[in-house]
C-alpha cells in the first residue's frame, strides 16, 4: 500500500498534436517534501505539473503515454474517476482565481460540494484553513464580503485555503508567486515551508533564487527531457550534467 501523497512517474510522454512536450520521463516524487521543477521557458515544466492531476486529459489533440501513479494508482488508467483524483490535489495557478462569491463561501464551496451542510462545521473549516493560509486575521471581520475585493496577494492565499479545505494530499503550484508583490510572495513561501510537514508539495518556478529557498528536491527539465533530478543541495551545488550547470550559472535561460 503506497503512503498518501506518493507520486511516481514511469516513461511519461506527452504529445500536443505532432509536438512532443515531454519525452519518456521517469521519477519518484518524495513525500512531504517540496519538489521544485526548474528549466527554461517552454521546456515542459507546466505540462509535467498538469500531468499529476489529469489536467492533461487525453483528447484528439493530447496524447499521454506511460504512467503517472498516485498512491499506487495509474491516474491515466481507463476506469479512473478523474474527480476523485483531482480531489487529492490542491492547485495554485500563476494568477489567483477566487470564485465570484464571498470570502467565506470560497472556502466552504468545496466542503459543501462534498456533502458538508452543518453550519458550525463549515464555520470551523473556514476559520481553520484561513488561519492555515495566514489570512484569518486580515479577513475575519469581512468574511461575507466579495473575495474579489481582496488584494492579489490575499486572493492567492485565499485560493490556497480553498484548495486545502477539500482535504488534498498534494499541493501543486504553477509559478504561484509570479503575479505577487515581494511581501505576498514571502507569505506564500512561508506557508509552503510550513505545509510540507503535512503535504507533498510540487512547484514550478522560473526563479532560481526561489527554488533555492524552497526546494528539498529538484527536477531539471530541458526540451521536454528530465536531464537530472535529486536533492536540492546536489543539484544546485554539484550538478552532474553540463546543461544543468549552464542553466544554474545563467548561461542559458
Amino acid at each position: 500500500m503506497e503512503s498518501k501523497g506518493h507520486i511516481k512517474v514511469e516513461n511519461l510522454s506527452v504529445f500536443y498534436g505532432k509536438d512532443q512536450a515531454l519525452k519518456d520521463i521517469s521519477v519518484k516524487i518524495p513525500n512531504k517534501k517540496i519538489t521544485v521543477i526548474i528549466g527554461p521557458s517552454g521546456c515542459g515544466k507546466t505540462t509535467l505539473l498538469k500531468s499529476f492531476n489529469r489536467l492533461l486529459d487525453p483528447s484528439d489533440n493530447i496524447k499521454v503515454t506511460g504512467q503517472v501513479l498516485v498512491d499506487g494508482e495509474d491516474i491515466y488508467g481507463p476506469n479512473v474517476e478523474v474527480t476523485r483524483i483531482r480531489k487529492k490535489m490542491g492547485l495554485l495557478s500563476q494568477k489567483p482565481y477566487p470564485l465570484p462569491m464571498s470570502i467565506y463561501d470560497n472556502i466552504a464551496y468545496g466542503p459543501r460540494l462534498h456533502g458538508e451542510r452543518n453550519k458550525h462545521k463549515l464555520d470551523r473549516i473556514v476559520e481553520h484553513f484561513l488561519k492555515t493560509a495566514s489570512l484569518w486575521e486580515e479577513v475575519k471581520a469581512k468574511l461575507h464580503s466579495p473575495a474579489s475585493h481582496l488584494s492579489v496577494g490575499q486572493q492567492q492565499r485565499l485560493c490556497l485555503a480553498r484548495g486545502l479545505a477539500v482535504g488534498p494530499e498534494i499541493i501543486l503550484g504553477d509559478e504561484p508567486t509570479s503575479a505577487l508583490d515581494p511581501k505576498s510572495s514571502q507569505h506564500i513561501e512561508k506557508r509552503f515551508l510550513e505545509l510540507k510537514q503535512q503535504y507533498t508539495i510540487i512547484i514550478v518556478t522560473h526563479i532560481l533564487r526561489q527554488a533555492k529557498r524552497l526546494a528539498d528536491y529538484v527536477l531539471f527539465l530541458y526540451m521536454g527531457r528530465l536531464i537530472e533530478h535529486g536533492p536540492a543541495d546536489d543539484i544546485f551545488e554539484d550538478p552532474q550534467e553540463e546543461i544543468t550547470k549552464e542553466y544554474i550559472r545563467g548561461i542559458i535561460s
